[in-house]
């Protein structure tokens, strides 16, 4: 088969569409060919050498993908060959075909293209395990997500809404604020001209936010933790402002508030398993029912994977970025 590979670290052209040997599944795997994948920033941090992937796992990029199951490994019931599938990765989805566990296999939800189911399984997996099955987001809530026009904050916008919050978003430009109020959004505030912390304060009457999902890391963490509420909770995802911050521990004490941070990738198959299990149950009838959509920004062929990461590294996309093979 063709898969993306990473001969040496480096920018965007270090990817390389090559021809590598076929996987095989294992116990417990299915073995999918692959229609579409999508990019994600952990994927450009790969291929700068900065988040290899676990061991034994595929050395290729892609932690989602859409296909065809092509083989049923040795102990996998429920699953066929030639089902239309997405699926969580811990790697491997920038190929033709790619292993499974079959444990982060969802069927293409009713509605949904095939190539546009790429763009769900890593972005609802990450936001329905930290939002809500970490942060507990609760009806009545102020939830505000940083990057509101990424992947993650358009999905994440539109989960909330469905839970009843109400929903505060950062984007750097009018087009992308706009976008995350058509998706929902009743709090829009531009990074670039507003500070966040007075806009949501002014917009909850002093109290702040009951959830933060933070994709900056250090470069927010004391500006998030003066942006929650009273028993708030932060949920950070990314690092993309640093991976050393200072922390005021008083203030948060005097919040009574939470700090978690979470990855998908070096989970435990048993913990992936039972989160795409829990997407499958909440987040698919959603999706079905037509209140969930997944947003694509452009669809680029997979062999010119690099740029993909070129879109994403210059900030002007709203949604995924897929990369297909039709």
């Amino acid at each position: 088969m063709y898969a993306i590979t990473i001969p040496e670290p480096g920018g965007p052209e270090a990817l390389v569409w090559a021809e590598v040997p076929d996987p095989v599944p294992g116990e417990g795997e299915v073995l999918v060919e692959v229609v579409s994948s999508a990019v994600n920033r952990a994927d450009l941090l790969q291929r700068q050498g900065f988040y290899n992937p676990p061991p034994g796992s595929s050395p290729y990029p892609g932690l989602e993908c859409a296909g065809r199951i092509a083989e049923v490994g040795p102990g996998v019931s429920g699953w066929s060959v030639g089902d239309e599938v997405c699926a969580l990765l811990v790697g491997g989805g920038y190929a033709e075909k790619v292993v499974v566990p079959a444990g982060q296999l969802l069927p293409v939800p009713k509605g949904i293209d095939l190539v546009k189911a790429a763009a769900l399984p890593e972005v609802v997996c990450t936001v329905w395990s930290n939002v809500f099955m970490i942060a507990h987001l609760r009806p009545g809530e102020t939830f505000l997500v940083h990057g509101g026009s990424s992947g993650i904050g358009t999905m994440a916008i539109q989960l909330a809404k469905s839970v009843g919050a109400k929903v505060a978003v950062t984007a750097g430009s009018k087009e992308k604020l706009d976008f995350c109020a058509g998706l929902g959004a009743d709090i829009l505030i531009n990074y670039r001209e507003q500070d966040f912390v007075e806009e949501i304060k002014a917009a909850t009457d002093g109290a702040g936010a009951d959830v933060i999902l933070d994709n900056m890391g250090a470069k927010y963490l004391n500006r998030n933790v003066d942006a929650l509420a009273v028993n708030g909770r932060l949920a950070i995802i990314g690092m993309q402002g640093g991976v050393k911050g200072e922390l005021n521990i008083g203030t948060l004490l005097g919040k009574r508030g939470a700090i978690t941070a979470t990855t998908l990738r070096a989970r435990p198959l048993a913990e992936k398993a039972a989160v795409v299990a829990a997407v499958r149950e909440h987040v698919w009838p959603l999706i079905e029912g037509g209140h969930v959509r997944p947003i694509v920004d452009q669809e680029l062929p997979m062999s010119d994977a690099a740029q993909g990461h070129r879109v994403l590294e210059e900030s002007g996309h709203i949604g995924k970025v897929l990369l297909t093979r039709q």
